[in-house]
């Protein structure tokens, strides 16, 4: 099995620093190392985490044209966003559904868009589809993706070049680091200030030896990375969000740029928009996106069905886990858009028990980007 799995250029280094490596999108990546999920969490959270993030899709689109190609395809505004600037954005369908999320960042001399491992293929095949002849796609094979993300992150980086310090949240430069040219935005997708760090594959492990030499820095894996992005009230694709659901259940309102949502003549553009633009209009849709909150101290896993009190099913859970920040279970789901109210009671079916859960306002934890 594991051969068959394809494998990031840091690889060896994760299983020489003793990982546990499971299946995922494809790729043979590390799920937890010897500090365990919990600690890694806790880690991440007070200090500073470096994960492995080079299973993730890594694009660069030339030509004047390419945002005018993005934008055609998102519900968000690329062709206006600034050099230096990224933005996160989804492709929709023409039913509304979403394909997969992404975010897009403009270097000036071309647009650089990172995608789910698991969409990769049929995001290239989505853009080449509706590439002009002006306009080029290069799909990066030679380059790793790492993630530096916690309170301690900027520090940690600005020993390496001092100029990461003056970054905000959604800044993005060309920056040296023990000088190689990297790729660096201040971004993450764990709630806390951090950056993404796209860096040469055969320099990679260079860098995270670098990074991991520093007393605050410790690997987190991909058990980690999902409670934290859960806490923070951030959607996994293929989970939370898909094909099926628009960005109006999935409560991405704010996703979608208000000029592209607005009455006027840049209003829609985008695949589904008729159908997106209706339900935000009219608000009528069946179920909504929530968080939910446990009462007892049992996770509620992905999967799980949700009653009212009466004991009618209304809905599903998408993700769920233990918080260890927030000290509770914590998921989030889809409900019957009249359960969607902050502070109702529900209740998740774990092993033939109904467990009550509270639905609560997302992030369950405070988000601490830097902004400035």
């Amino acid at each position: 099995m594991s051969q068959e799995l394809l494998v990031t250029p840091l690889h060896a280094l994760h299983i020489e620093m003793g990982a546990k490596m499971v299946p995922f999108a494809g790729y043979d990546m590390p799920v937890q190392y010897a500090l365990g999920v919990r600690k890694e969490h806790i880690h991440c959270r007070e200090s500073a985490g470096l994960f492995d993030v080079s299973h993730m899709g890594q694009l660069r689109l030339h030509g004047e044209n390419a945002a005018k190609v993005i934008e055609s395809l998102v519900p968000v505004d690329i062709i206006d966003l600034p050099a230096g600037k990224q933005r996160y954005a989804f492709f929709t369908n023409e039913q509304g559904g979403i394909l997969d999320d992404l975010m897009v960042t403009n270097f000036g001399d071309h647009l650089f868009v990172v995608v789910n491992a698991a969409c990769k293929e049929q995001d290239i095949a989505h853009i080449q589809a509706h590439l002009p002849d002006d306009v080029t796609m290069e799909i990066i094979e030679d380059r790793a993706l790492l993630a530096l993300q916690g309170p301690k992150a900027a520090q940690v980086l600005a020993r390496l070049n001092p100029v990461v310090s003056d970054m905000v949240f959604m800044d993005a430069a060309k920056v040296e680091l023990l000088g190689i040219e990297c790729l660096v935005s201040r971004s993450g997708y764990t709630g806390e200030d951090g950056y993404e760090i796209s860096v040469p594959a055969n320099k990679a492990e260079e860098l995270a030896r670098e990074l991991l030499g520093q007393e605050e820095v410790e690997w987190i894996g991909l058990g980690a990375r999902d409670s934290l992005r859960l806490e923070c009230g951030l959607c996994l694709y293929g989970h939370d969000l898909d094909t099926t659901t628009t960005p109006v259940e999935a409560s991405l309102l704010w996703g979608i740029s208000k000029p592209r949502r607005a009455d006027g003549e840049r209003a829609g553009g985008f695949p589904g928009a008729d159908i997106i633009l209706e339900q935000i209009k009219t608000k009528d849709i069946v179920r909504k996106r929530i968080g939910l909150q446990g009462q007892s101290k049992a996770p509620v896993r992905e999967g799980s069905k949700l009653f009212d009190a009466d004991g009618n099913e209304i809905g599903i859970v998408t993700s769920g886990t233990f918080g260890p920040t927030k000290g509770a279970p914590v998921a989030m789901g889809y409900v019957q858009t009249d359960f969607a109210v902050i502070g109702t009671e529900i209740f998740a079916e774990v092993r033939g028990k109904k467990l009550p859960m509270t639905v609560e306002k997302m992030p369950f934890v405070p988000q601490n980007y830097y902004r400035g």
